[in-house]
């Protein structure tokens, strides 16, 4: 496999790891299985029955929870220690061809850009939780399932327009930080304010 396509797949695996981790494995998985694709470095390992149904199994689970306000939230939470090193760890492993100092790089790198979209994820789908209809958050879950499985996709096949999806998602992470902290401040403030006449 290319360097390129190497580089593709490490980079959609772990910035997809962020948004919805299990969809992108099962994803991946069930593409080599079906399309004869080699995976790059150690991935394979996604190729397993095993690991495919696992990921499948948590997908069901994450899409029902996804779509209740509070609960999704709450789920976000605590894929904050899944997501994250899932991704570095993925990146990582799809440069298990290379030299160990290379692998050290795609981590990091990994971890970071599945930091990035799970923060947004994460406080957009907070900010949403403010709003007082349900509907957009079950709206904004269904464009996040077709986000994390169309940029699997496209990382095994169009190595170069993933590249400028991740680097969208990565600019409107960036563009978002402001609104996002300014988001949290108000936040606490309401609440601090709700202790203090409580």
């Amino acid at each position: 496999m290319s360097l390129i396509s190497t580089l593709a797949i490490a980079m959609g695996s772990a910035w997809v790891s962020g948004i919805n981790l299990y969809a992108g494995v099962a994803t991946l998985g069930l593409l080599s299985r079906f399309t004869h694709i080699q995976l790059p470095g150690e991935l394979d390992v996604l190729t397993s029955w095993w690991v495919i149904g696992i990921a499948i199994a948590l997908y069901v689970v994450e899409f029902v929870a996804d779509k209740v306000p509070w609960v999704d939230s709450t789920w976000d939470v605590i894929h904050t220690f899944i997501r994250v090193p899932a991704g570095a760890v993925l990146a990582a492993s799809a440069f298990g061809d290379f030299d160990r100092s290379v692998q050290v790089i795609a981590l990091l790198l990994g971890g970071g850009l599945a930091l990035s979209s799970h923060g947004t994820k994460a406080t957009t789908r907070a900010m949403l939780n403010m709003s007082p209809e349900p509907v957009s958050n079950s709206i904004a879950s269904i464009v996040e399932d077709v986000l994390a499985i169309g940029s699997t996709i496209v990382s095994v096949f169009f190595p170069i327009l993933l590249f400028i999806i991740v680097g969208v998602g990565v600019g409107v992470s960036i563009y978002l930080f402001n609104r996002i902290l300014r988001f949290f401040k108000q936040t606490t403030q309401k609440v601090r304010n709700w202790f203090a006449h409580a």
